[in-house]
């Protein structure tokens, strides 16, 4: 028997030993305990079914995670069993923070793994990975972020393997001799459908693209305006891909050829990203594709390193937007509605990049027609995510509105024009009012 076979016997013998079903890992969770979960897909929604199960058994145990997708303890009768501290709101997770059932933190997403590192315990870590190499190690796959942290961090560790979960490449291996609990699963992997591309959206994007030159590196987000830029953008040259999330039409845009990442200046060659999500085909094309590297967060969204490459294009949504330019993106008013997310650290990127662009979209209306997401001040209570001195430029169905550079007096001016035109006379008069204008 070679050294190779000896080796690959013993990892073999390693996992049978720590094998074990989701409510046996479950008991282990004591009160008090501090949980750390993934964002989106890395999420062990067997482990965590299980721990909901016997939450009424326990009590102040936290979890601290990114964008849930188990609603499973996200429920008033959880709380004071299990808590949970949402670092960016997700539909599962939003009535819970609305309602006091579980509580918002406030970061900016590449400063997730500091803060695990400085402020918040971490009893056990849980994820989900793809199965395990000859030679002993799972990758963090569609979900690594602030993962690795928590692995590090974590008095024990549970992997929830899943052999639909795809092999990915860059700094996201976890050795078998650093996880205490094996959980089997071939359930499938959590897809995102991909909307139909409106008119609006797909007008947006229209803009966008018109000032995307060749050799741009992009970060793009989830929904239809993403989306409608990459329908754009195929027939462009020699893009690139350094992102936070990994998409769908990202894969559409590698097939076709724009994007083959050889004008980036940082990791040359190579689409990088910290998580994905979206459907089967791309969870196919990223499977020990090594176009693809997934890295922690702290390294994808540290704003010097989105800088260090050329042209950089972050593309971000808002959910309305003040005369001077300050963006609200994660709040109605003073009701949380989602986080900051990487949106600060991307345009930010953005602006340290030599001749970066940073575009901030969103639809000229809301609530059919009957609100203007542009609007002479924020709502009280508003968060701003992206505040005036950061913004580049806002983009609606209308047109594009540069504000970076700009006196206060022509922001207003540039924002009324790509207003929707039944709210520009009342904008003009509050503009005057203020005198902005």
């Amino acid at each position: 028997m070679n050294n190779a076979a000896v080796a690959l016997s013993r990892h073999e013998q390693e996992y049978q030993q720590k094998l074990a079903t989701p409510q046996e890992v479950a008991a282990t969770v004591q009160s008090g305990d501090h949980l750390c979960f993934p964002i989106c897909a890395g999420e062990p929604t067997l482990f965590v079914k299980a721990l909901a199960a016997r939450r009424h058994e326990l009590e102040g145990v936290v979890v601290n995670q990114q964008h849930h997708l188990c609603p499973d303890y996200l429920t008033e009768d959880a709380v004071p069993h299990i808590r949970v501290n949402s670092w960016f709101t997700s539909h599962v997770s939003r009535k819970a923070v609305q309602n006091g059932w579980a509580d918002f933190v406030p970061n900016y997403f590449h400063e997730v793994p500091k803060l695990l590192r400085e402020y918040w315990p971490i009893d056990l870590a849980g994820t989900v990975v793809s199965p395990m190499d000859e030679h002993g190690f799972f990758t963090c796959s569609l979900s690594v972020a602030y993962t690795m942290e928590a692995v590090k961090k974590a008095k024990r560790v549970v992997v929830q393997v899943n052999p639909h979960a795809p092999r990915t490449h860059g700094n996201c291996h976890i050795h078998i001799s650093e996880v205490d609990f094996i959980i089997e699963c071939a359930d499938p992997i959590v897809e995102l459908a991909i909307p139909p591309i409106t008119a609006v959206e797909e007008a947006i994007g229209g803009h966008i693209a018109e000032l995307i030159e060749d050799g741009s590196t992009l970060q793009l987000g989830i929904g239809g305006i993403p989306n409608a830029v990459c329908k754009a953008l195929l027939k462009k040259r020699d893009l690139g891909i350094h992102t936070e999330m990994i998409t769908d039409g990202m894969v559409d845009l590698m097939l076709s050829g724009a994007v083959n990442n050889s004008k980036k200046n940082l990791l040359p060659g190579k689409t990088l990203g910290t998580f994905a999500l979206g459907t089967r085909r791309l969870y196919e094309f990223m499977n020990e594709n090594p176009m693809i590297e997934m890295h922690p967060v702290d390294f994808t969204n540290n704003p010097y390193n989105i800088g260090a490459n050329d042209r950089v294009v972050a593309i971000n949504a808002t959910i309305e937007v003040d005369l001077l330019g300050q963006c609200c993106s994660e709040s109605l008013g003073h009701v949380q509605w989602s986080g900051t997310g990487g949106q600060a650290d991307f345009v930010r990127g953005a602006n340290i990049s030599r001749g970066g662009k940073s575009f901030i979209t969103t639809a000229a209306t809301a609530k059919n027609g009957t609100v203007s997401s542009i609007v002479p001040t924020l709502k009280p209570g508003a968060v701003v995510t992206t505040n005036k001195n950061d913004v580049d430029s806002v983009v609606t169905e209308f047109g594009v509105a540069k504000l970076r550079g700009q006196t206060a007096r022509q922001r207003a001016l540039n924002l009324i024009a790509i207003a929707h035109p039944d709210f520009r006379e009342e904008l003009t008069a509050e503009a005057r009012r203020m005198n902005r204008i």
